[in-house]
């Protein structure tokens, strides 16, 4: 513990001193602005809301239409001194003009003379009366009056042609063949028992096909269900090749 030393004053008093026991404390300077801010800042709020702020005059409430806009005074209109210029014509129309025209006669023959003009069509398509212009409503045929209507396209007589050309050399082809004998042409009765065998085949693997179980829970039945589908499909493909040609030619051996 520190021991203080007792120092006694002119009038007796005694007081404790420190500066022998060692170096003082650092004091800032600015410590006594700093405690008078404080203060000041702290003993302002002690009451209800700020005291320096003065209450709100009874005269000067707020007015009804006091923040709107309000427009710029009105000034004096002043004449220009170029004058005022206006559109009206300055000069003085030339009197003393006449004519000898009938102008009630002029206008009876006009109108006799007048086309008169064509009421555009329309449609209602409302029990109100709503109107709406015929023409571009497609309720007229408006494509019978084309220049090019009931014309084959060119594109159509382009395939067409291209088509023809393409059989021609088909035929050139298949008649080379026969000429050579390394192909030959079926006959209609040749045609029609291998039409009439396909189907009997085709008949047989849907007998087949029908009297398989209904259960098919095993792999093996599986495959041959699967293998009598693969015939059916393959044999209902070559009948309708066969039937959709007339002329089938095949190689020779």
């Amino acid at each position: 513990m520190r021991n203080s030393v007792r120092h006694s004053g002119s009038g007796g008093e005694t007081r404790d001193c420190c500066c022998c026991l060692g170096p003082r404390r650092y004091h800032s300077v600015q410590r006594k602005i700093v405690q008078k801010d404080w203060d000041s800042k702290k003993s302002s709020y002690k009451t209800m809301g700020l005291p320096k702020v003065e209450p709100p005059c009874p005269k000067s409430h707020l007015l009804k239409h006091s923040k709107e806009p309000k427009l710029p005074e009105r000034k004096p209109y002043k004449v220009p001194v170029d004058g005022i210029k206006s559109s009206i014509p300055s000069e003085k129309p030339i009197m003393g003009l006449h004519t000898k025209k009938n102008f009630v006669q002029a206008n009876v023959v006009d109108v006799k003379m007048s086309v008169p003009k064509k009421p555009v069509p329309i449609y209602v398509d409302t029990r109100r009366g709503n109107k709406n212009l015929l023409e571009p409503s497609g309720l007229l045929p408006t494509l019978l009056y084309r220049k090019d209507y009931g014309k084959i396209p060119n594109y159509l007589i382009k395939r067409t042609e291209e088509e023809k050309k393409s059989q021609e050399e088909y035929d050139a082809y298949v008649k080379e063949r026969l000429k050579q004998g390394s192909m030959k042409l079926l006959t209609e009765a040749e045609r029609d028992n291998v039409l009439l065998g396909l189907k009997q085949n085709w008949e047989e693997l849907n007998h087949s096909y029908q009297g398989l179980s209904i259960l098919i829970d095993t792999l093996s039945k599986q495959l041959h269900k699967q293998r009598l589908e693969n015939k059916m499909k393959k044999l209902e493909q070559d009948i309708d090749l066969i039937e959709r040609h007339k002329f089938i030619y095949i190689p020779r051996n």
